[in-house]
């Protein structure tokens, strides 16, 4: 029989109702934040439940709670609506495996219909058929939507502005209609058709995409994604084993990966895995890592006082419901051996009280091996610094290892929250990178106090580039590059020979001091194999700052009475 617990959580009154299934045979005990469902419970007490966990999350934009529930195979009439730190997925092999028959949804009404602060959330593999022929996904950062079919329309914004997103894997049967979403990214899906158009769109191996046309509307088209891992997912199979499914690697790809039958991929044994609950030490986690096992890290929030070290290749650490990593006393996060195959999937990283070096190091210093054959996969990897309390970190996110693909990032100094300022939530860099060969697809990164991104390695690629530079400089002084006004959001070294980027967009909002000046928003070598592709400079809140040029010296000023620049291609 199918049961559940509710969990009362308290602080000086009731604020919620975390679920957890009652054991039943075969099914793995994921800990008291993770629900799981099937078929055979009532309507209105799953869709009761799904309303409280909305009703905890729907405002706590830096709350502690996590959740993550998940839906074996059949149908459910449900309008499951998704708030802060909640995983929604289907358990099948397919994502028509799971049918939501109403909703599957993210809005913006506790914030009069504006999305842009409707982060930290996740849907996967299922279908929907939304009620009204339409469904909501108004979101920003960190709210990927990944591996679902969506028999209808998807709505990307709620009447107010929304500001960026991810959308991979997934078939949309109607159209998708981007209303006032400022930029996104669509990688290997199928669409009905598209409509609408801000600033940045972008779309890489999709079928059904509009066609290139940037600046006018800025839409940039690339026909195949070159090198691709899907995200790894649990299911459960026909005889109700619980399995791991990781997708393969797959090269010049365009659509869905699982439209024709099985996906291509592997499935281990969930007895692979040792499931980490809250309250886990970080010596347990690398324990588990030392005997071979991978890790599924249940929600909650995890203070580290060492890194969890990846040491063995193809390890694979998968988060559910927003797991976050806590860097104390100074330590990273997670540091990851130069050794191939290597998946972290899922996890938000947030930097402690005290300043960490590095929060993510992937491959030491100095790494050369050449894993072209067997690239490490970071997707939905977040880091935050600062926003829930103070953070401190120099660089977020440093790669040394060579072909490391990323999927889906976004790297944040806290513009708003607990414990900013210019001199207490202090980070310089996002992101690193010194190896040959690195990928990224979905790369956001916002407000450092330096060069938001340093690519220091040849052979890199940018399929999507979200910025905003920080916006509380109090004065000029205080943010130069020596002699240069300011930092520009995306560097590559002048000794890079190779390097292209396709859809970027850099804006600025210097909110404490509108005087202040971005001398540009890329800064590149000029040689013949690096080039920029429809880039996107924007001065908001009606001229508050100004971004000098697009690129090197090249392109307008995006300042007041001249907003939005944009460049189809540099350098010059």
């Amino acid at each position: 029989m199918v049961w559940f617990r509710c969990v009362l959580v308290l602080s000086m009154a009731v604020a919620g109702c975390a679920m957890q299934r009652a054991s039943v045979a075969n099914d793995p005990d994921f800990g008291p934040n993770v629900t799981i469902v099937d078929a055979t419970i009532p309507r209105d007490s799953l869709q009761a439940k799904l309303d409280a966990v909305f009703k905890t999350q729907e405002t706590s934009q830096f709350g502690d709670a996590r959740f993550a529930i998940l839906f074996k195979p059949g149908r459910y009439d449900v309008d499951a609506k998704v708030g802060f730190y909640t995983q929604l997925s289907g358990l099948g092999l397919s994502p028509d495996d799971v049918m939501i028959n109403g909703g599957v949804s993210a809005n913006a009404r506790w914030r009069k219909g504006n999305a842009t602060l409707n982060f930290w959330r996740v849907v996967e593999n299922m279908s929907v058929t939304p009620t009204g022929g339409f469904n909501r996904w108004a979101v920003s950062q960190a709210a990927p939507m990944r591996r679902m079919h969506i028999r209808g329309d998807l709505v990307l914004s709620d009447s107010g502005w929304s500001s960026g997103g991810f959308l991979a894997d997934s078939k949309i049967d109607g159209a998708v209609r981007s209303g006032t979403q400022q930029q996104w990214l669509t990688r290997n899906s199928e669409l009905g058709r598209w409509t609408g158009a801000n600033w940045n769109m972008v779309f890489v191996g999709t079928r059904g995409a509009p066609a290139q046309s940037f600046p006018d509307p800025p839409y940039t088209t690339v026909a195949t994604a070159p090198l691709v891992r899907e995200k790894p997912f649990l299911y459960v199979d026909e005889r109700g084993a619980w399995k791991v499914f990781v997708p393969a690697l797959r090269s010049n790809t365009s659509g869905v990966s699982w439209n024709a039958g099985e996906a291509p991929g592997r499935s281990l044994p969930i007895s692979d895995f040792v499931i980490i609950k809250p309250g886990t030490s970080v010596s347990a986690m690398n324990e588990a890592l030392a005997r071979n096992k991978h890790l599924i890290v249940t929600p909650g929030i995890y203070h580290l006082d060492a890194p969890l070290h990846i040491t063995r290749a193809n390890t694979i650490v998968l988060g559910m419901g927003l797991a976050t990593f806590v860097a104390d006393g100074g330590t990273s996060a997670i540091t990851v051996d130069d050794v191939g195959g290597v998946i972290v999937a899922g996890i938000l990283v947030e930097a402690g009280t005290t300043n960490s070096p590095v929060l993510v190091q992937v491959g030491a210093p100095g790494s050369s091996v050449d894993h072209a054959s067997n690239p490490t996969l970071l997707s939905d990897v977040f880091v935050r610094i600062g926003g829930a309390g103070v953070g401190k970190a120099t660089q977020s996110v440093q790669i040394n290892s060579n072909d490391v693909i990323g999927d889906h990032l976004w790297l944040w100094r806290a513009d708003h929250g607990s414990g900013v300022s210019w001199t207490s939530n202090t980070a310089e860099t996002g992101l690193v990178v010194n190896g040959n060969d690195v990928i990224m697809y979905g790369l956001f990164v916002e407000h450092y106090q330096g060069y938001q991104v340093r690519w220091n390695g040849n052979g890199g690629r940018t399929y999507f580039y979200q910025n905003e530079m920080p916006y509380d400089p109090p004065e000029q002084s205080a943010w130069m590059n020596g002699a240069t006004r300011g930092f520009a959001a995306y560097q590559v070294a002048a000794s890079v020979t190779s390097h292209e980027a396709w859809g970027l967009g850099s804006y600025c909002f210097f909110n404490k001091n509108p005087s202040v000046v971005a001398e540009r928003a890329f800064e590149v070598p000029v040689a013949p194999n690096v080039r920029f592709h429809d880039m996107v400079t924007v001065s908001l809140g009606g001229g508050k700052g100004t971004i000098q040029h697009v690129i090197n010296d090249a392109g307008g000023a995006a300042t007041a009475g001249a907003f939005v620049q944009k460049l189809v291609s540099g350098p010059p």
